[in-house]
């Protein structure tokens, strides 16, 4: 497994997006600069998404936004779990089951 390193800042990116656009391979900058052409490539791609230049893929904020719904879709579902198990003890303790709801 490779080494796991701090993100680059947004400004570098940028500047490297820009040495790209104005004519410069993105595996001289490897050479030159830290990261690796293909992280070059996929910043390139991604500022090209961001600006409306490429369709091909989710743009950064929809990007952020599809992570935070997972999140709190997956919080979600723990809560419904608890929920449904502290139902279930309540139901035993007081003996007395209700009828399943069709509806979840």
């Amino acid at each position: 497994m490779g080494k796991t390193r701090k993100p680059y800042p947004p400004e570098f990116r940028r500047q490297m997006v820009e040495l790209v656009r104005t004519g410069r391979t993105p595996e001289s900058q490897a050479r030159e600069f830290e990261p690796t052409a293909e992280s070059i490539r996929n910043w390139v791609k991604q500022a090209d998404r961001d600006e409306g230049r490429r369709e091909d893929g989710l743009t950064s904020p929809e990007r952020e936004e599809l992570r935070r719904l997972r999140r709190e879709n997956r919080q979600l579902k723990i809560e419904r779990e608890i929920l449904a198990k502290a139902a279930a003890w309540f139901a035993r303790e007081t003996d007395s089951v209700p009828p399943k709801s069709s509806s979840s």
